[in-house]
Protein backbone atom coordinates (compact mmCIF):
# COMPACT_ATOMS: atom_id res chain seq x y z
CA UNK A 1 0.00 0.00 0.00
CA UNK A 2 2.80 2.42 0.88
CA UNK A 3 4.53 1.73 -2.42
CA UNK A 4 1.28 2.32 -4.30
CA UNK A 5 0.73 5.68 -2.54
CA UNK A 6 4.27 6.79 -3.34
CA UNK A 7 3.82 5.76 -6.97
CA UNK A 8 0.55 7.69 -7.23
CA UNK A 9 2.19 10.79 -5.73
CA UNK A 10 5.07 10.52 -8.19
CA UNK A 11 2.65 10.23 -11.11
CA UNK A 12 0.68 13.21 -9.84
CA UNK A 13 3.80 15.37 -9.48
CA UNK A 14 4.96 14.41 -12.98
CA UNK A 15 1.56 15.31 -14.40
CA UNK A 16 1.56 18.69 -12.66
CA UNK A 17 5.04 19.47 -13.97
CA UNK A 18 4.00 18.61 -17.52
CA UNK A 19 0.91 20.77 -17.22
CA UNK A 20 2.91 23.69 -15.90
CA UNK A 21 5.52 23.38 -18.64
CA UNK A 22 2.80 23.19 -21.29
CA UNK A 23 1.09 26.28 -19.88
CA UNK A 24 4.39 28.20 -19.84
CA UNK A 25 5.09 27.17 -23.42
CA UNK A 26 1.64 28.38 -24.51
CA UNK A 27 2.13 31.67 -22.67
CA UNK A 28 5.50 32.21 -24.36
CA UNK A 29 4.12 31.43 -27.81
CA UNK A 30 1.19 33.78 -27.27
CA UNK A 31 3.57 36.54 -26.12
CA UNK A 32 5.88 36.00 -29.10
CA UNK A 33 2.91 36.06 -31.47
CA UNK A 34 1.74 39.39 -30.04
CA UNK A 35 5.27 40.80 -30.27
CA UNK A 36 5.61 39.71 -33.91
CA UNK A 37 2.28 41.38 -34.70
CA UNK A 38 3.51 44.74 -33.42
CA UNK A 39 6.90 44.41 -35.12
CA UNK A 40 5.19 43.61 -38.42
CA UNK A 41 2.87 46.57 -38.02
CA UNK A 42 5.87 48.84 -37.46
CA UNK A 43 7.68 47.34 -40.43
CA UNK A 44 4.72 47.95 -42.71
CA UNK A 45 4.69 51.64 -41.79
CA UNK A 46 8.46 52.07 -42.10
CA UNK A 47 8.61 50.39 -45.50
CA UNK A 48 5.62 52.21 -47.00
CA UNK A 49 6.13 55.80 -45.82
CA UNK A 50 8.49 58.31 -47.43
CA UNK A 51 9.27 61.57 -45.66
CA UNK A 52 8.42 64.75 -47.54
CA UNK A 53 10.26 67.14 -45.21
CA UNK A 54 13.28 66.98 -42.93
CA UNK A 55 11.31 66.47 -39.70
CA UNK A 56 9.39 63.56 -41.19
CA UNK A 57 12.54 62.02 -42.66
CA UNK A 58 14.29 62.16 -39.28
CA UNK A 59 11.30 60.65 -37.48
CA UNK A 60 11.07 57.83 -40.02
CA UNK A 61 14.81 57.17 -39.67
CA UNK A 62 14.30 56.83 -35.91
CA UNK A 63 11.32 54.55 -36.52
CA UNK A 64 13.47 52.36 -38.81
CA UNK A 65 16.11 52.10 -36.09
CA UNK A 66 13.46 50.96 -33.65
CA UNK A 67 12.22 48.42 -36.19
CA UNK A 68 15.72 46.99 -36.57
CA UNK A 69 16.16 46.92 -32.79
CA UNK A 70 12.83 45.15 -32.28
CA UNK A 71 13.78 42.55 -34.88
CA UNK A 72 17.08 41.92 -33.11
CA UNK A 73 15.33 41.64 -29.76
CA UNK A 74 12.72 39.27 -31.23
CA UNK A 75 15.42 36.77 -32.11
CA UNK A 76 16.50 36.64 -28.45
CA UNK A 77 13.07 36.23 -26.83
CA UNK A 78 13.07 33.39 -24.31
CA UNK A 79 10.38 34.60 -21.89
CA UNK A 80 7.09 36.54 -21.92
CA UNK A 81 8.84 39.45 -20.18
CA UNK A 82 11.30 39.74 -23.06
CA UNK A 83 8.44 39.60 -25.55
CA UNK A 84 6.78 42.50 -23.75
CA UNK A 85 9.95 44.55 -24.15
CA UNK A 86 9.93 43.84 -27.88
CA UNK A 87 6.39 45.19 -27.95
CA UNK A 88 7.51 48.33 -26.12
CA UNK A 89 10.28 48.85 -28.68
CA UNK A 90 7.78 48.48 -31.51
CA UNK A 91 5.42 50.89 -29.76
CA UNK A 92 8.17 53.50 -29.60
CA UNK A 93 8.87 53.04 -33.29
CA UNK A 94 5.19 53.57 -34.03
CA UNK A 95 5.27 56.81 -32.04
CA UNK A 96 8.00 58.00 -34.39
CA UNK A 97 5.80 56.97 -37.32
CA UNK A 98 2.92 59.01 -35.88
CA UNK A 99 5.28 61.97 -35.51
CA UNK A 100 6.39 61.63 -39.13
CA UNK A 101 2.80 61.47 -40.35
CA UNK A 102 1.94 64.55 -38.28
CA UNK A 103 4.94 66.41 -39.71
CA UNK A 104 3.64 65.65 -43.21
CA UNK A 105 0.11 66.82 -42.39
CA UNK A 106 -1.31 63.29 -42.50
CA UNK A 107 -3.69 61.56 -40.13
CA UNK A 108 -1.37 60.20 -37.41
CA UNK A 109 -3.37 56.98 -37.19
CA UNK A 110 -4.82 55.14 -34.17
CA UNK A 111 -3.74 55.92 -30.65
CA UNK A 112 -0.97 53.79 -29.16
CA UNK A 113 -0.46 52.36 -25.67
CA UNK A 114 1.60 54.73 -23.48
CA UNK A 115 5.33 54.12 -23.20
CA UNK A 116 6.96 53.50 -19.79
CA UNK A 117 7.34 56.85 -18.00
CA UNK A 118 5.83 58.78 -20.91
CA UNK A 119 2.73 60.16 -19.25
CA UNK A 120 4.53 61.21 -16.10
CA UNK A 121 7.38 62.83 -18.05
CA UNK A 122 4.82 65.04 -19.78
CA UNK A 123 5.07 66.89 -23.08
CA UNK A 124 6.52 70.15 -24.35
CA UNK A 125 3.65 72.64 -24.25
CA UNK A 126 5.22 75.83 -25.63
CA UNK A 127 7.99 77.11 -27.87
CA UNK A 128 11.19 77.63 -25.92
CA UNK A 129 14.78 78.53 -26.82
CA UNK A 130 17.55 78.62 -24.22
CA UNK A 131 21.32 79.01 -24.08
CA UNK A 132 23.28 76.68 -21.81
CA UNK A 133 27.06 76.87 -21.54
CA UNK A 134 27.29 78.81 -24.78
CA UNK A 135 25.09 76.43 -26.78
CA UNK A 136 21.54 77.16 -27.92
CA UNK A 137 18.77 74.60 -27.63
CA UNK A 138 15.12 74.86 -28.56
CA UNK A 139 11.96 72.81 -28.06
CA UNK A 140 8.46 72.92 -29.50
CA UNK A 141 5.22 70.93 -29.31
CA UNK A 142 5.16 70.81 -33.14
CA UNK A 143 7.87 70.28 -35.77
CA UNK A 144 9.51 73.28 -37.39
CA UNK A 145 12.49 74.13 -39.52
CA UNK A 146 14.62 74.34 -36.38
CA UNK A 147 12.98 71.63 -34.28
CA UNK A 148 13.20 68.47 -36.38
CA UNK A 149 14.13 65.83 -33.78
CA UNK A 150 11.21 64.10 -32.12
CA UNK A 151 11.20 62.24 -28.82
CA UNK A 152 8.04 60.40 -27.68
CA UNK A 153 8.71 60.99 -23.98
CA UNK A 154 10.09 58.73 -21.28
CA UNK A 155 12.90 58.24 -18.81
CA UNK A 156 16.54 58.21 -19.95
CA UNK A 157 19.38 57.51 -17.52
CA UNK A 158 17.09 58.22 -14.57
CA UNK A 159 15.66 61.52 -15.82
CA UNK A 160 12.34 62.20 -17.62
CA UNK A 161 12.54 63.71 -21.09
CA UNK A 162 9.21 65.22 -22.18
CA UNK A 163 7.54 64.36 -25.46
CA UNK A 164 8.17 66.97 -28.11
CA UNK A 165 10.24 68.27 -31.03
CA UNK A 166 13.77 69.49 -30.36
CA UNK A 167 16.52 71.31 -32.23
CA UNK A 168 18.86 68.39 -31.63
CA UNK A 169 18.75 64.99 -29.89
CA UNK A 170 20.62 66.18 -26.80
CA UNK A 171 19.40 63.14 -24.80
CA UNK A 172 21.31 60.60 -26.91
CA UNK A 173 24.70 60.92 -25.14
CA UNK A 174 22.97 60.10 -21.84
CA UNK A 175 21.29 57.12 -23.46
CA UNK A 176 24.60 55.75 -24.72
CA UNK A 177 26.64 56.54 -21.61
CA UNK A 178 23.89 55.68 -19.11
CA UNK A 179 24.41 58.99 -17.27
CA UNK A 180 23.86 62.69 -17.83
CA UNK A 181 26.72 65.17 -18.11
CA UNK A 182 27.54 67.79 -15.49
CA UNK A 183 25.52 70.47 -17.30
CA UNK A 184 22.31 68.47 -17.45
CA UNK A 185 20.76 70.19 -14.41
CA UNK A 186 21.24 73.58 -16.09
CA UNK A 187 19.80 72.31 -19.36
CA UNK A 188 16.70 70.79 -17.79
CA UNK A 189 16.06 73.81 -15.57
CA UNK A 190 16.51 76.30 -18.39
CA UNK A 191 14.51 74.31 -20.91
CA UNK A 192 11.57 73.13 -18.82
CA UNK A 193 11.20 75.16 -15.62
CA UNK A 194 7.81 76.86 -15.52
CA UNK A 195 6.55 74.92 -18.56
CA UNK A 196 3.11 73.46 -17.95
CA UNK A 197 2.69 69.75 -18.43
CA UNK A 198 6.28 68.56 -17.93
CA UNK A 199 7.99 66.84 -15.02
CA UNK A 200 10.41 69.75 -14.55
CA UNK A 201 7.79 72.51 -14.42
CA UNK A 202 8.82 73.33 -10.84
CA UNK A 203 12.54 72.96 -11.36
CA UNK A 204 15.22 70.33 -11.83
CA UNK A 205 15.15 69.04 -8.26
CA UNK A 206 11.44 68.25 -8.45
CA UNK A 207 11.92 66.55 -11.80
CA UNK A 208 14.83 64.55 -10.45
CA UNK A 209 12.73 63.44 -7.48
CA UNK A 210 10.01 62.35 -9.89
CA UNK A 211 12.54 60.37 -11.92
CA UNK A 212 13.90 58.63 -8.85
CA UNK A 213 10.36 57.53 -7.96
CA UNK A 214 9.74 56.42 -11.54
CA UNK A 215 12.96 54.43 -11.58
CA UNK A 216 11.85 52.68 -8.41
CA UNK A 217 8.57 51.80 -10.06
CA UNK A 218 10.35 50.47 -13.15
CA UNK A 219 12.77 48.51 -11.00
CA UNK A 220 9.85 46.84 -9.28
CA UNK A 221 8.26 46.05 -12.63
CA UNK A 222 11.52 44.55 -13.85
CA UNK A 223 11.62 42.09 -10.97
CA UNK A 224 10.84 39.32 -13.43
CA UNK A 225 13.72 37.18 -14.60
CA UNK A 226 14.77 38.68 -17.94
CA UNK A 227 16.11 35.35 -19.13
CA UNK A 228 19.62 36.56 -19.86
CA UNK A 229 18.85 39.11 -22.56
CA UNK A 230 21.88 40.79 -24.11
CA UNK A 231 21.86 44.28 -22.64
CA UNK A 232 23.52 45.96 -25.59
CA UNK A 233 24.07 49.12 -23.50
CA UNK A 234 20.39 49.93 -23.10
CA UNK A 235 18.72 50.33 -19.72
CA UNK A 236 16.08 47.86 -20.81
CA UNK A 237 18.35 44.82 -20.96
CA UNK A 238 18.28 44.37 -24.73
CA UNK A 239 20.61 44.19 -27.65
CA UNK A 240 19.71 47.49 -29.26
CA UNK A 241 20.73 46.46 -32.76
CA UNK A 242 22.92 49.54 -33.11
CA UNK A 243 20.15 51.96 -32.17
CA UNK A 244 21.13 55.13 -30.32
CA UNK A 245 17.67 56.58 -30.14
CA UNK A 246 16.15 56.25 -26.72
CA UNK A 247 13.88 53.91 -24.79
CA UNK A 248 14.35 53.40 -21.12
CA UNK A 249 12.74 50.24 -19.76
Amino acid sequence: MTILVIALIAVGVAWLIRQRNAAQARELEDAKSEARRWVERLGGQVLNLVGTNEAAKQALADAAERYNAAGSQMEQVRSPAQARHVIETAHEGLYYVRAARTAMGMDPGPELPPLPGQQRAGAVSEEREVEVEGHRYSASPVPSGRNQHYYPGGVIAGRPVPQGWYSEPWWKPALVAGAWGVGSALLFSAMFSGMAGVAYADGFSDGAAFADDAQGDVGADMGEDPGGFDGGGLDGGFDAGGFDGGFDF
